[in-house]
């Protein structure tokens, strides 16, 4: 892996917002191959609503700042985004369903928790969600397995708890993106069932400075499936947000 030029961003630091039965693992590979100079990493771990988590994180984050969030750490993003625009130097949301949950996945969703209790995160993820985590290209990737696993194991259900809480909770923000002036990012896979291409449409239609990025041969965790190819829009990005500063 070549590592490019540092990008400067110390007085804009990049905040990454991961998603459910996500560390700072998720990032890792990412920030690696970004190399800017100023990255907070945050999880989801003290809120039961995508609101009372932008209430939380707002007032201990800096002035400005570029937003990237993942999954539930995306419609966490798009809170903020709704509550705090002038904050925002640019906006990135991968794996992101910006609509409003459905009623009847409350029962599901939270039965899941429950089930993930007995069984072990780990455990209960290999045989419930991977599958549906990544490209089939991906599914035979033991060490991308096991990551995610790992992450989930280190998630305690109280904390899974309430993560599945803000996606019961979640409202539809496509507006905060219509009022958007810095430049905003949509990064998904091709092959994610779980937050479709369709969803990734109906954000970038909103936003008047989007680009919308496709990552072939990736799905929902797009982010540690192919970070070679994540990272090139993702800096992309950075640079112009830092460039319109």
């Amino acid at each position: 892996m070549t590592r490019l030029p540092l990008i400067d961003n110390s007085h804009t630091p990049l905040v990454l917002i991961g998603g459910t039965l996500c560390t700072a693992r998720l990032w890792g590979p990412l920030i690696e191959r970004l190399n800017v100079s100023a990255v907070i990493c945050l999880t989801l771990a003290s809120a039961d609503s995508a609101q009372e988590s932008s209430r939380q994180l707002l007032p201990v984050l800096p002035p400005r700042f570029l937003l990237a969030g993942f999954s539930l750490g995306a419609i966490v993003a798009l809170q903020m985004a709704a509550d705090a625009p002038e904050r925002l130097a640019g906006l990135t949301l991968t794996s992101v369903n910006p609509l409003a949950d459905r009623p009847e996945n409350a029962v599901p969703r939270r039965a899941a928790v429950q089930a993930a209790r007995e069984q072990g995160h780990g455990e209960w993820l290999s045989g419930s969600l991977w599958n549906h985590y990544v490209a089939p290209t991906n599914r035979h990737n033991r060490a991308l397995h096991d990551t995610l696993c790992l992450m989930a194991e280190e998630t305690d259900s109280e904390t899974f708890s309430r993560q599945t809480e803000i996606a019961i909770s979640r409202r539809d923000n496509r507006a905060a993106l219509r009022g958007l002036r810095c430049p905003v990012l949509i990064l998904n896979g091709e092959h994610d069932p779980i937050c479709t291409p369709e969803h990734h449409r109906l954000a970038a239609e909103c936003a008047p400075k989007t680009t919308w990025v496709t990552l072939n041969l990736a799905g929902h965790f797009c982010v540690l499936e192919s970070p070679d190819n994540a990272a090139a829009p993702l800096r992309q990005w950075i640079m112009e947000s830092l460039i319109c500063e």
